[in-house]
């Protein structure tokens, strides 16, 4: 956020909700589940070991936060990443608790 102009509060609660929505263990793995390529909701349920009705939750939720795409095809719902953004930022989250971990390591050696 360095060099922009001051977000407003709304701006900040847009981006707090964004977060909230990410800051669950299932939607993320739903998320890296999805880096692959274009799932079912049956096949993700089965990679992920959940239930039905969880899984289809936060499908639900990450779809109305416009981070998946949600498809039909007859009987069958196929989800896939609607917002590129979202695997730049898990990188850079990855990368940099990497970072920090390794870091913490190198202190026990």
């Amino acid at each position: 956020m360095a060099n922009k102009l001051p977000l407003s509060d709304e701006a900040l609660d847009l981006v707090a909700r964004r977060f909230a929505v990410l800051a669950e263990p299932m939607r993320l793995r739903l998320i890296h589940a999805l880096f692959a390529g274009e799932k079912n909701v049956n096949s993700l349920v089965e990679e992920l070991e959940g239930t039905q009705a969880n899984v289809s939750r936060h499908l639900q939720t990450l779809t109305q936060a416009h981070i998946l795409a949600r498809r039909k095809q007859g009987l069958q719902v196929f989800y896939s990443i609607a917002d590129p953004s979202i695997l730049k930022l898990c990188e850079l989250v990855c990368g940099s608790l990497e970072k920090q971990l390794t870091k913490q390591a190198g202190v026990f050696r």
